[in-house]
């Protein structure tokens, strides 16, 4: 396996917790000639055991290693792992159109997925792989499908903010009296996810009213970490940011997350936004039944159990397949329901542009 690094921001995601591949169960339906996943079903054509897949890589480079190292020792297909951004990889991707070489493209977030299918790069996923997958999960589309997902969260430091006060909606930030006492990392793809989401359900006058709250009483962030980082340390009394983060960190040291609490909005609110990683097969791939193939292994029983018992810390979104126990349950979040495939990146960075946050 090679990986190379294209530019990226700051990972925070600690080492996963190394599991023999030898324990990992057979997965879905297989090749006879492969013992491979069969990407659609009884008439799909064998896969080829030789074949080398490129795959460019905006997820976590650790987390998707490890699905790259069992896929591979199950199949004998090897993968070159490209790592970068999840917008930097997405708009190199729409750059080389169909003379890209990669195969596979996997994400962090969902807007990222949706400019890449918007210039129609993506071939259909696999129905075999789509079933394995809540429709929730993935876009209505079709052309990509959920791998992994994050919940939006407020955190925030006690001793600044008691319970009481917090508040109901992430639009509630906007309110003068929380001017100088929220924060973002508002550079960052996550964040601009998490914007995609309220653009999406509230529209673009209520989100540039929001943006603008930011940009004058807010405190920006270089990252999710940083954020949390600022909260621990009492000089930032909230900050929006992804759940894994506190997660990762309670799981250590708790170094930069033991003043934080995190505060969960649900109730189908902006701010319980659930963002969904995504992983699509290219058209231009010469090595699709392969491609796919992967697709099968990461969104199975196998590549799903895989994340969850790693420390990614990240929700599983493939059926029948529990997150890790630490987690508030995902079922419980109260998500606000976002069709992945609308949110809509470019916008969100012209917003954001016009804002004077990006």
């Amino acid at each position: 396996m090679l990986i190379t690094f294209a530019p990226t921001r700051r990972r925070a995601l600690a080492a996963l917790l190394a599991i023999p591949v030898a324990a990992l169960a057979a997965c879905g339906g297989t090749d006879a000639g492969s013992g491979a996943a069969a990407p659609t079903g009884s008439s799909a054509p064998a896969l080829d055991r030789n074949a080398t897949l490129t795959l460019y890589n905006a997820q976590h480079d650790t987390l998707t290693k490890a699905w790259v190292e069992a896929f591979t020792a199950k199949t004998g297909i090897k993968v070159e792992i490209r790592q970068g951004s999840d917008l930097t990889m997405a708009n190199q991707l729409a750059a080389e159109g169909a003379a890209s070489p990669a195969d596979v493209f996997l994400t962090e977030n969902s807007p990222a997925m949706s400019l890449v299918e918007n210039a129609g790069l993506f071939a259909p996923v696999d129905k075999a792989t789509l079933a394995q997958v809540p429709a929730e999960y993935s876009p209505s589309t079709g052309n990509w499908v959920g791998i992994a997902a994050r919940s939006t969260v407020l955190a925030y430091n006690p001793t600044k903010v008691t319970d009481a006060e917090l508040p109901k909606s992430i639009m509630d930030l906007q309110d003068p009296k929380w001017s100088g006492k929220f924060g973002a990392a508002p550079k960052g793809a996550d964040f601009q996810a998490i914007v995609s989401a309220m653009l999406e359900l509230k529209g673009e006058a209520a989100t540039k009213t929001w943006l603008a709250a930011l940009k004058a009483g807010g405190q920006a962030h270089t990252g999710n970490s940083a954020a949390m980082k600022a909260v621990n340390a009492g000089t930032s009394a909230t900050a929006v940011i992804y759940h894994y983060y506190w997660y990762g960190d309670q799981a250590k040291t708790k170094e930069n997350s033991n003043n934080v609490k995190l505060h969960f909005f649900g109730g189908q609110d902006p701010g319980a936004f659930v963002s969904v990683s995504g992983g699509g097969v290219l058209k231009s791939s010469k090595h699709p039944a392969e491609a796919q193939a992967l697709l099968q292994y990461i969104t199975g029983k196998d590549g799903q159990k895989l994340l969850a018992d790693s420390t990614a810390f990240e929700y599983c979104v493939g059926r029948d397949v529990p997150s890790n126990p630490a987690l508030k349950p995902l079922a419980e979040l109260g998500a606000p329901k976002v069709d992945p495939s609308k949110l809509n990146s470019k916008k969100v960075v012209d917003l954001m542009t016009a804002a004077g946050l990006i």
